[in-house]
């Protein structure tokens, strides 16, 4: 299989579109982590049909990008959204019997110069895929089985390396160091969840809080990144930052609305239009990203997302798997 590239994408600074030429069937390339690398975390790879038909493709496309390609009925993952013949398939969906909603659209719909809204507060669900996890995934692929039109539904991506370059050296003195409290947004510990008094749920040992670094260098290219989330994935009860002030409305909140607003500027940021048969390749140890509003009474919509282990860094070196239970570790 030949590998052509174009870099970068159109109206970003980092990301590249990758064109495949043959099938997936076939041997693929070994030199598309270093793609994913050189590229700044992303890749786009438009055109693959035959992944709708044949699902275990995604999973075949996903290993190369490292030896494990997560199984998600042992990743903390409502069973509706794992695929049941491919169970290293996460479905994202509107369709039963998933039924996830688009996020709210935001208003006012655009911005004053009749752009899409990417920068939080205005655009809110920043995240990197299941940071509550100690050690989190590296990469992620999102496949369009039936995505919806343009102009909606689309995903954005915000390079954590270019925001972390250009912080200011008061703000990058503050950062070194601090490690952020990353929550399952189901634990009952989000933003809005303390908002409104509600009281967090008891959680396993294998369901707690994790901490995460908010510089994360890159194992790869030495680079470091900021690494944290917007307010459904981080812990409001006990953070979202450690040494400082908790709480929905404290210090730490400040802080956090000061970084992802810096993260989320539009020139660090991505935005892709879905064609069906688009397969999206990202790093979660550099980028973050966040849906957008489509019309789910009108429209449908369904994805499949991989998940993919193998090279978190050495913060994480000999680390067991937080969210699998002692007993079962053990076992």
């Amino acid at each position: 299989m030949t590998v052509q590239l174009s870099r970068p994408l159109a109206g970003a600074r980092f990301g590249a579109r990758v064109t495949l030429g043959g099938s997936i069937a076939e041997a693929l390339p070994d030199d598309l982590p270093q793609a994913l690398a050189d590229a700044g975390g992303l890749l786009v790879i438009a055109g693959r049909h035959e992944i709708t038909e044949r699902p275990d493709l995604l999973v075949a496309l996903s290993r190369v990008f490292g030896p494990e390609v997560e199984d998600y009925r042992f990743t903390l993952t409502n069973p509706a959204m794992v695929h049941r013949a491919v169970p290293e398939i996460f479905i994202v969906s509107n369709m039963p019997p998933v039924n996830r909603l688009p996020p709210k659209r935001p208003e006012p719909p655009l911005t004053p110069d009749g752009k899409l809204p990417v920068q939080y507060p205005q655009r809110r669900g920043w995240h990197t895929d299941q940071s509550y996890r100690r050690p989190p995934p590296d990469i992620s692929l999102f496949y369009a089985v039936t995505p919806v039109a343009k102009d909606r539904g689309q995903t954005l991506f915000a390079s954590g390396a270019l925001a972390y370059a250009a912080l200011s050296p008061e703000l990058r003195k503050r950062v070194e160091g601090l490690e952020g409290i990353h929550a399952v947004s189901s634990a009952g510990r989000t933003r809005e969840a303390m908002l409104r008094g509600e009281t967090p749920k008891t959680l396993a040992p294998h369901e707690r809080p994790q901490r995460q670094p908010v510089v994360r260098i890159h194992p790869v290219t030495g680079q470091p990144a900021l690494y944290l989330c917007e307010g459904g994935q981080m812990d409001w009860l006990e953070g979202p930052f450690v040494g400082l002030e908790p709480g929905p409305s404290g210090e730490g909140a400040r802080l956090l609305d000061q970084l992802m607003s810096h993260l989320t500027r539009p020139e660090f940021v991505y935005v892709h239009e879905w064609t069906q048969g688009d397969v999206l390749v990202w790093d979660n140890r550099c980028l973050v990203h966040a849906a957008t509003w489509y019309d789910a009474d009108k429209e449908q919509r369904l994805m499949w997302r991989t998940t993919v282990r193998g090279n978190p860094g050495a913060i994480y070196a000999g680390e067991r798997r937080s969210w699998v239970p002692e007993a079962a570790a053990a076992g």
